[in-house]
């Protein structure tokens, strides 16, 4: 480092102490039953929760076996901390394993795979009554799911879960989503990860949706194979009533929802809101938006590895 040795002298110093804080978790304020703090990256928690509750599960590379130790699950969302879906899947997920819940403090949809770097995440301990619900992060659900694994749970989780979304997220909506770029986040640290939708309704269903989503979990948890998994869980309201039927289906990739209505407000400022029109054009192959319609739970396996192979393959010889 170049300049003054004073100025060098002090650089040090901020830098010894920095060090220290990654050590500790600085408590910064209290507030009406939740604990804001600034989180500051050090040693993860020990692990002190109950023993394997089920059979033997495969969760990746990772058995969890009977007697051994809980499946630690992740649970996230970007409809924010308090809604009505995530805590109908954290019910439904205490089932399987140990819930720890790090969710966005407000709602995030649509925010796709933005991450908060420019700012420090602010992180609160929500609790409900005297029971330590989880996390409230001032970020997007991607910064949930970073800061999940790397902070906030008390051991590397076997499962990370994202939902339930008020809303489906299929077709391309799958790329706007904040819902499925958390369970994208989760897939990139070798994680098995799931996304779950349910179709917007006034008065949703969620606790049937996360039954049914917890049985589509447990089926995925029982695969072996070494990659990691992700994949994207959507639920129509008719699925909900009587016998409900899975289809395993790719997304689909027509383009929809590009017209706007134009307003004025009281000052005479134009404003534009964004519409669902026109609906994607229907096609002779079957995707989740084709099934959907037909009233089916649909399941989509998702890569995000976005190259094309193809093509790379014929401009590998490509040469300025």
């Amino acid at each position: 480092m170049n300049g003054n040795p004073d100025d060098q002298e002090a650089h040090e110093e901020d830098r010894r102490g920095i060090a220290a804080e990654r050590d500790k978790r600085r408590i910064i304020g209290r507030r009406a039953g939740i604990v804001q703090r600034a989180v500051v990256r050090g040693p993860a928690r020990p692990y002190t929760g109950p023993q394997s509750r089920g059979t033997t599960i495969t969760a990746g590379n990772h058995q969890i076996a009977n007697g051994n130790r809980a499946v630690q699950i992740l649970l996230t969302n970007d409809d924010g901390i308090h809604a009505p879906g995530l805590a109908a899947m954290e019910r439904e997920l205490q089932t399987l394993g140990d819930v720890c819940v790090v969710a966005p403090a407000h709602e995030q949809s649509g925010v796709a795979h933005s991450i908060t770097f420019l700012s420090p995440l602010v992180c609160q301990e929500v609790y409900a009554g005297d029971r330590q619900r989880g996390w409230a992060v001032e970020g997007s659900p991607a910064d949930c799911v970073k800061i999940g694994v790397h902070e906030l749970c008390p051991r590397r989780p076997d499962l990370l879960v994202s939902g339930i979304n008020g809303g489906l997220n299929a077709g391309i909506n799958v790329l706007y989503s904040g819902t499925v770029a958390a369970a994208i986040e989760g897939a990139f640290f070798g994680i098995p990860s799931v996304a779950v939708s349910l179709e917007f309704d006034a008065h949703a269903q969620f606790e049937k949706a996360a039954q049914l989503a917890r049985r589509i979990i447990e089926q995925i948890l029982r695969l072996t194979s070494p990659d990691a998994q992700l994949y994207n869980l959507n639920i129509p309201t008719p699925a909900l009533t009587g016998t409900p039927r899975l289809k395993v289906v790719p997304m689909g990739v027509q383009r929809y929802g590009e017209r706007f209505l134009k307003r004025q407000d009281p000052r005479g400022r134009t404003y534009y809101w964004a519409t669902a029109d026109p609906p994607p054009q229907p096609t002779d192959r079957e995707t989740d938006l084709t099934a959907l319609k037909k009233g089916l739970v649909t399941l989509t396996p998702l890569q995000y590895d976005m190259t094309k192979y193809p093509t790379l393959r014929e401009m590998e010889n490509w040469t300025l």
